[in-house]
C-alpha cells in the first residue's frame, strides 16, 4: 500500500487574520492594558496602545555576509546616572494619566509648585474609575515626566519632587 505524503499544517487565512486582529483591537479598547500578545500555531500577533497593529509570523534571522567578521563586542560600560537629591513619585497603578480633574482645567500642580503630603498631584483612570494620586512629600514639583492622557505603568516615574530641607 503506497504511504500517503503528510499534510502540511493549516495556513492561517488572511480573512481569519484580521478577524484576528480585530478582535485583539476590540479587547484592547475594552481594558486598561497597553498591549496583548497571542499565538496560535506558527502565527502570533501583537496590538497595542503605541499605535502599530504587527502581525508577526515568522522571525527572519539575520545572517552575517559570507567572508564577514563579526565585530567584537563593546567594552563600554553603560553611563551610571548621578545620584540625585530629588525624589520620585510613582504610579501606584496601571491606568490614564491626567494632570487636571478636567480637559481644559488648570492642572493640579506644574513644575515649581510647592506640594505638601496629601496635596493631589493628578489623576488615573483605571477602569473607568478616577483614583486620586497624592504628594507623600513636602517640597517643590522640578519634573513632570508624563505627557497629559497617556498610558502609565505600575512604579512609573510621575513626578520629580526636590523635598524641603
Amino acid at each position: 500500500m503506497p504511504k500517503k505524503p503528510p499534510k502540511a499544517p493549516p495556513q492561517p487565512a488572511p480573512d481569519r487574520d484580521l478577524e484576528v486582529l480585530r478582535s485583539l483591537v476590540a479587547l484592547l479598547d475594552e481594558s486598561s492594558a497597553t498591549s496583548i500578545k497571542l499565538a496560535r500555531g506558527d502565527a502570533s500577533y501583537e496590538v497595542s496602545r503605541g499605535g502599530a497593529v504587527v502581525p508577526m509570523a515568522h522571525p527572519a534571522m539575520a545572517m552575517p555576509a559570507p567572508g564577514a567578521v563579526p565585530a567584537p563586542a563593546a567594552a563600554v560600560a553603560p553611563p551610571v546616572p548621578a545620584k540625585s537629591h530629588l525624589i520620585d513619585i510613582k504610579s501606584p497603578m496601571v491606568g490614564t494619566f491626567y494632570s487636571a480633574p478636567e480637559p481644559g482645567a488648570e492642572p493640579y500642580v506644574k513644575s515649581g509648585s510647592r506640594v505638601a503630603p496629601g496635596q493631589t498631584l493628578c489623576i488615573i483612570e483605571a477602569m473607568k474609575i478616577m483614583n486620586e494620586i497624592e504628594s507623600e512629600v513636602s517640597g517643590t514639583v522640578r519634573e513632570r515626566l508624563i505627557e497629559d492622557a497617556q498610558p502609565v505603568e505600575f512604579g512609573q516615574v510621575l513626578y520629580r519632587v526636590e523635598p524641603n530641607v
